[in-house]
């Protein structure tokens, strides 16, 4: 098969949660394990570090990717999904997996897939593992993809654990409340293997606490250890002060947006912990460096990404209730004349909660990702309008895109958000 034949394969042959929604979802973890068990189990020779979370768990892995690299180890990182090339979610140093490993890995890998019928995001995790220990990475960052304890990443025991926050997003699968989902997340914490926790929450401290007490496993929240965080935004950086434990530190990230700080802030914890634990040698301007340079070491896409000047347009995946809080922090930050929104959804989310808490001030341009989950853009815009949001609707976000620029004036902003999949098709 050529690259894009087993593309073909792999999209249309496997469930994928993209495409298909639930029904995608297997709730155990005996394919995946079947499936590394057929490759020798590739997951038990690499170092690795486990990230889940609500939000803020991709921004964060590839901090803590960029920091390693510029650090000197061999970084692997695994990601979902992916915006613009399947392979972003496999990398080493930034570096994407070439085409010739996926056709090869999937070739090898056919019996198998043939006989268990495993889903789209099984065959991915495996292909990570696999290609991270044909490469022999010091170390790699693997991200959830939802969720933690039936996640099919989760048969790593990890060096470090690391959870961001917990907020609501795909209920229907994790629970309906901030405890159940924090259950869900806590699944990854492993024994004796040290966890850092984003962010204090009243509903969920216990629970992770209890699961660290239950598995034997050192646990700090990132507000402890990382104390009197200041942050200050230019049109390109992000500074935060900080001590570190006892040791001042000050951070220039090119995240340019206000709501990286609380991931700096969860990145530098997990330093700290990797560096007191001694289970990782990171120096000084290791960190610097690797915060600095996020997105030209990992090719960070999505997150308050500047795509043009005069109007400015960026682009931010930001699509459940406390991913638009923060945006609608970020945008307080903003100088502009108007507001232009361009924004679509998948129909499994949460929607109307997420239009209540969009900026009312704002021309919308009601557009849907070109996927079978897609919520219609019309019936988004009927929704909307309940909402107090005044806006069109344009089947394609291209289309959007395009009327909002002439509308809009130079000193103006478009902000493309919703689903990753309206941001892949703007990028």
């Amino acid at each position: 098969m050529t690259y894009a034949e087993t593309l073909d394969y792999l999209y249309l042959k496997l469930p994928m949660f993209s495409r298909i929604g639930e029904a995608a979802i297997k709730k155990d973890l005996t394919n995946t394990i079947s499936l590394c068990n057929f490759l020798g189990n590739p997951q038990q020779k690499i170092k690795t570090i486990h990230i889940a979370g609500t939000n803020g768990k991709g921004s964060t892995a590839h901090i803590l990717a960029s920091v390693l690299q510029e650090a000197g180890y061999k970084t692997g990182l695994y990601t979902s999904p992916h915006i613009l090339d399947f392979r972003e979610r496999i990398k080493i140093n930034g570096k994407m997996c070439p085409e010739k490993f996926v056709v090869q890995f999937t070739e090898k890998i056919k019996p198998k897939i043939e006989e268990i019928q495993p889903s789209f995001f099984e065959i991915t995790v495996a292909m990570a593992f696999d290609y991270f220990a044909k490469k022999k990475v010091d170390i790699a960052i693997i991200e959830t993809g939802l969720g933690g304890r039936l996640d099919s990443t989760n048969i790593i025991h990890p060096v470090l654990s690391v959870i961001t926050n917990i907020s609501y997003d795909h209920q229907y699968l994790l629970g309906n409340t901030l405890a159940e989902i924090a259950l869900e997340k806590a699944g990854i914490i492993k024994f004796e293997s040290p966890v850092i926790i984003g962010r204090h929450q009243a509903e969920t401290d216990e629970i992770f606490i209890q699961k660290a007490k239950d598995k034997q496993a050192h646990l700090e929240f990132a507000e402890d250890s990382i104390t009197q965080i200041k942050s200050a935004l230019t049109d390109r950086f992000l500074f935060v002060d900080a001590k570190m434990g006892d040791t001042p530190v000050n951070i220039c990230s090119d995240l340019n947006a206000t709501y990286q700080t609380e991931n700096i802030r969860t990145a530098l914890a997990a330093i700290h912990l990797l560096q007191t634990k001694k289970i990782l040698e990171i120096k000084g301007k290791a960190i610097q460096l690797g915060f600095s340079n996020v997105r030209k070491n990992t090719h960070l896409l999505g997150r308050w990404q500047w795509i043009a000047k005069h109007p400015k347009i960026v682009v931010d995946v930001g699509h459940n209730e406390d991913g638009i809080r923060k945006i609608k922090e970020q945008l307080k930050t903003e100088r502009y004349r108007k507001l232009h929104i361009i924004y679509g959804a998948v129909k499994d989310k949460e929607v109307e909660n997420i239009l209540e808490l969009l900026p009312k001030n704002a021309i919308y341009y009601f557009t849907e990702p070109q996927m079978p989950r897609k919520l219609d853009a019309q019936q988004l815009h009927e929704k909307a309008l309940q909402h107090g949001l005044q806006g069109s609707v344009y089947p394609h976000p291209k289309d959007a895109l395009g009327v909002a620029k002439s509308q809009a004036n130079e000193e103006d902003l478009i902000l493309i958000m919703g689903s990753f999949f309206v941001v892949s098709e703007i990028l």
